[in-house]
């Protein structure tokens, strides 16, 4: 089983976390607040509605910035007010079918934005370790069905995955020009495809069978048979605050790593996810197939190997993909029946930590 994050390490810490208004942010400052971090915010307002971020509340920031990622001089302003020691960058445009009706905002942002922030940070001097959120949609993806290694060539076809591996090289370059030699480490994390309650956004699989269950309509899916590398939010962020601990440090002995299911795991087809979801609701199991050849084109199979994960931070997924599929239907469930967001969310925090 997994390790931890340290609490030791993290009591105190100033944290600058972009993207804390959206699903995975709000776990995210929810968390590194129990672990007794001073966590600062910086985002837009949530896109969805209802959001997480809202139906939580406040809990877990110190501060925060609602602002565009681009906005370098509001960005300058709110990482001299934190002073940070370590930026954990999760703001992005994060969705493939918006990135093809708006690709010039989508690299904009992923891209762009990564490099304002990046730039903005250069004179900070409390600051020692930066990581940077991409996906596993960064690597150039032949469909062959094989778990992609970090050392596998970048790419992507779509335009949420091209930013998200031209901000990867962006950040490379950052780092061995600007950050290497001041003793700031930075890395990037790859994490797999994200379950867990809250997440509201458009065209993503178990927030359309919510919004379809509370609507009395049927479910639309797509490609039913494509796979993907499922994960609960906790055990991705488990990974990222680990590379941060190890950054920090400077003990990391890498500078990109996967976070995902064990390959050794059977992948998941989209129309078992949605079933699985569906009963652990006890929703109807009924959905149809929406797919058309005109559509925009979505990669149908994609692993990730993250051996070099565990191999560096000793980090593995603690739930598997059937029990992250599970713990995202009964916080939707206990939601819809009318319990608290912020309890179900700290409940499975506390869950997780203890290994249940």
């Amino acid at each position: 089983m997994s390790r931890l994050p340290d609490q030791r390490f993290w009591s105190g810490k100033r944290v600058f976390l972009t993207g804390h208004t959206g699903f995975k942010g709000t776990w995210a400052r929810i968390w590194l607040a129990r672990l007794g971090a001073e966590v600062t915010g910086y985002a837009l307002a949530p896109a969805a509605t209802p959001s997480l971020h809202a139906l939580a509340g406040p809990a877990g920031l110190a501060a925060e910035t609602i602002g565009d990622i681009r906005n370098g001089t509001r960005l300058t302003e709110a990482l001299s007010e934190c002073n940070p020691d370590i930026i954990l960058h999760m703001a992005a445009q994060p969705l493939v079918r918006r990135s093809y009706r708006e690709p010039v905002d989508t690299f904009d942002v992923n891209v762009m934005g990564t490099i304002r922030l990046l730039e903005a940070a250069r004179p900070l001097e409390a600051l020692r370790a930066i990581l940077v959120v991409t996906t596993d949609k960064v690597y150039s993806n032949d469909e062959s069905g094989r778990h992609f290694v970090e050392t596998d060539r970048l790419g992507g076809h779509d335009p949420y995955s091209g930013s998200k591996a031209a901000a990867e090289i962006a950040t490379a370059t950052y780092r061995d020009s600007f950050f290497h030699q001041k003793g700031v480490h930075v890395g990037t994390a790859r994490g797999g495809n994200v379950l867990g309650g809250g997440d509201f956004s458009e065209n993503r699989l178990v927030p359309d069978i919510v919004r379809a269950a509370i609507a009395g309509q049927i479910l639309d899916i797509r490609s039913p048979l494509a796979t993907r590398p499922w994960q609960h939010v906790l055990d991705c962020l488990n990974g990222y605050f680990l590379f941060c601990e190890t950054l920090y440090a400077g003990t990391a002995s890498a500078n990109a790593l996967n976070f995902g299911p064990s390959p050794d795991e059977a992948q998941i087809p989209v129309g078992v996810v949605a079933s699985s979801v569906q009963a652990a609701m006890g929703l109807g199991q009924s959905w149809q197939d929406t797919s058309a050849s005109d559509k925009p084109r979505e990669m149908h199979a994609l692993g990730l190997d993250p051996a070099e994960a565990y191999r560096c931070l000793a980090w593995r997924a603690r739930l598997s993909q059937a029990e992250a599929i599970d713990w995202a239907a009964r916080w939707y469930d206990q939601w819809r029946r009318g319990e608290d967001p912020f309890s179900l969310v700290a409940g499975q925090i506390d869950a997780f930590t203890k290994g249940s």
